[in-house]
């Protein structure tokens, strides 16, 4: 079982890095460039806003006195998940939307 999560933690690594850094040595004009741009910042408001809520919670559990185990985050896997995924679908609502 460990191996089948060190070879997703590889692959999914290696996409995100491919997904976000491939763009900026793609020539093209300046649409695409607008396109992944505003996707990418897209991507970014959506990790801040985990984190924040993640902070968030974290300090309202231990103003109640439940205070979080060590370690009791946000999983690393989830995280980048979520944020590759959010950041395809952006990606390719904004190609549609402004014909890229």
């Amino acid at each position: 079982m460990d191996w089948v999560r060190i070879v997703y933690s590889v692959i999914l690594i290696g996409c995100g890095i491919l997904i976000f850094v491939a763009p900026l040595f793609q020539k093209g004009d300046e649409r695409r460039k607008f396109i992944n741009t505003k996707a990418q910042s897209y991507a970014f408001i959506v990790v801040v806003g985990m984190l924040l809520l993640d902070v968030g919670q974290s300090s309202y559990l231990s103003i109640q006195g439940n205070a979080p185990e060590y370690g009791s985050g946000i999983s690393p896997l989830v995280f980048l998940t979520v944020i590759s995924i959010i950041y395809v679908g952006t990606l390719l609502s904004y190609r549609k939307k402004y014909g890229g």
